[in-house]
């Protein structure tokens, strides 16, 4: 059993582990969105392609930036196996989410699946916010979403070591593996919680490799990104509690924001 890199061990795993339904239910939203966007799309934090492909593969030109060259390397793996049409519509680009600049506007940005929730101070929060505003057209859109946070779950199950998924590896089921969650700390002060995924990989019923990739994540209310909107000049003209567009309210189980440009600002 070895230990890698924990980019390395993200990459590797992040397509077949988030293959599952419940995770896709992203995306029909943001391709909706892309369609009605009318134009090239900029996918913030796209990491290995899960929602920027299905983007490209509905005949829409994309770019993608991430700070990952695992999680690139893995998306340009990818578009090795798509249709030449569909490569042609992507553009890829490593950059950090708070600095990066491609000199373009476009009338769609997005960052999909919480990256905003990697981003542990205001300062960061605010330099994200930034970065998504100044490649927006006058009139262009913002969408991203985190989770709506449970404040009953978050202090609960520390140093408790949860399956949470399980995919096989080989189409005989011969290889499987299984990922589990310990949640290590919790800080309120911050609103971060930090854990450790451990992924297990069995032949035949036997452990064979075990991988461990540490995580960390805010959790915002409603009233801080708000404030967050404000600072950077952003207003809100869509929000939802679910990607079918529920209402945001006490049974929301997401925060997905649509935004533009304020007026004001």
């Amino acid at each position: 059993m070895t230990q890698a890199d924990s980019y390395d061990i993200l990459a590797g795993h992040y397509d077949a582990a988030y293959a599952n339904k419940q995770f896709l239910a992203d995306i029909p939203f943001y391709v909706d969105l892309a369609k009605r966007a009318g134009g090239r799309v900029l996918e913030i934090a796209c990491g290995t392609g899960r929602v920027l492909l299905p983007i490209a593969r509905a005949g829409i030109a994309i770019e993608g930036v991430d700070n990952s060259a695992a999680m690139l390397a893995v998306l340009r793996a990818s578009l090795e196996r798509e249709p030449r049409e569909v490569r042609d519509r992507v553009t890829v680009h490593e950059g950090d989410m708070r600095r990066f600049r491609l000199g373009k506007k476009y009338p769609l940005a997005i960052i999909p699946f919480r990256p905003m929730q990697h981003m542990f101070t205001v300062r960061d929060q605010v330099d994200a916010l930034a970065t998504a505003a100044a490649h927006l057209e006058d009139h262009g859109k913002l969408a991203f979403d985190v989770f709506y946070p449970k404040f009953e779950m978050i202090p609960a199950g520390i140093g408790q070591e949860v399956l949470d998924l399980e995919w096989a590896v080989d189409t005989a089921g011969h290889k499987i593996v299984r990922r589990y969650f310990r949640k290590d700390s919790v800080d309120k002060i911050q609103q971060t919680f930090t854990g450790t995924f451990i992924f297990r990989t069995y032949e035949d019923s036997k452990l064979v490799l075990e991988e461990t990739d540490p995580l960390k994540l805010c959790y915002y209310t409603y009233p801080h990104l708000q404030a967050l909107f404000l600072l950077v000049g952003l207003e809100v003209v869509e929000e939802y509690g679910s990607f079918a567009r529920a209402p945001l309210d006490n049974a929301a189980t997401e925060m997905i924001f649509v935004l533009t440009k304020s007026r004001s600002g």
